[in-house]
């Protein structure tokens, strides 16, 4: 039986890609010198504009979503007698997936006739959109609501997401590392490597000197890790720093190139948290790949 996705402005996907795929949408709140704005449509989000804004002292910040937001976006859905599959945004670093799920819990007893089921991606951006892309891949071939959740959620298990940044500055503000590592990493341009780990949290597993070394040592990560590359899309997500991305696209492309390489500009919710400069890679691994 066919069934609906939904999924949220985290998952950075290209308005291309969600119309051409059917993919419904719940849109996060941002605020920038305090006004509150939503980004729905990639086509007309200014990311050069947005992190240069960043870059010249611009505040960014982001608040949590709450339980009515997720029912508004589920509830049509039901209405117009559709199950629904919510791929949502890491519990590990959110707590959207919390209220979605108390959404559900009201939805469930409303539509007592219709199924729900929410998959947390334990990721954000790509690692949460390419989970998004497969559900639509999987509705297609015919599965159906549970045998497509349960799939994602032992994709999660996977898939790996590593990511630079470029200012520690935006780490050090949300409490990733200390005000003394920040100080020291930027005298002496150390550039922190930072991964998913198995709870959908962000963790440092290592550190580089320089921006170069940096994008090569997640093409590195990617050369041991990656799995059949030859089947598969991989993500890269940049907030503003398109020239870095197309030079760690062609260290992918070197030794183990992937079926394809889909490149978006970071969305204002994640990218703010992140940074001007930073730059993920995402891409399927073995069972057990985010311990590594």
């Amino acid at each position: 039986m066919a069934f609906s996705i939904l999924t949220d402005t985290s998952a950075n996907l290209p308005t291309e890609l969600v119309k051409r795929y059917g993919i419904s949408v719940t849109p996060f709140s941002f605020f920038v010198e305090g006004k509150e704005s939503t980004c729905t449509d990639s086509e007309s989000f200014d990311g050069p504009a947005f992190y240069d804004a960043m870059r010249h002292g611009a505040i960014v910040t982001t608040s949590q979503v709450n339980p009515q937001r997720h029912m508004d976006y589920m509830e049509p859905i039901l209405k117009q007698g559709s199950d629904l599959l919510y791929v949502c945004m890491s519990s590990g670093i959110s707590g959207a997936y919390s209220c979605a799920e108390m959404a559900a819990a009201q939805l469930r007893e409303d539509y007592p006739q219709r199924a729900i089921r929410l998959v947390d991606t334990m990721g954000a951006s790509l690692g949460e959109g390419l989970l998004a892309l497969r559900a639509a891949a999987c509705r297609e071939q015919g599965m159906g609501l549970d045998e497509t959740a349960d799939f994602l959620l032992e994709l999660r298990e996977r898939f790996y997401q590593v990511f630079n940044v470029d200012n520690l500055a935006y780490l050090q503000r949300s409490g990733r590392i200390s005000n003394a590592t920040a100080v020291i990493g930027t005298v002496f341009q150390i550039k922190p490597l930072l991964k998913g780990n198995e709870e959908g949290k962000i963790v440092t597993f290592g550190k580089v000197r320089g921006r170069k070394q940096s994008i090569q040592a997640l093409a590195e990560k990617y050369d041991t890790l990656v799995k059949n590359p030859g089947e598969q899309t991989v993500g890269i997500a940049h907030a503003d720093c398109p020239e870095d991305a197309d030079y760690l696209a062609g260290l992918l492309r070197k030794n183990f190139p992937p079926k394809d390489i889909l490149t978006v500009c970071y969305e204002p919710v994640t990218g703010s948290h992140v940074g001007p400069g930073t730059l993920a890679l995402f891409f399927e691994g073995e069972k057990g790949v985010r311990l590594q």
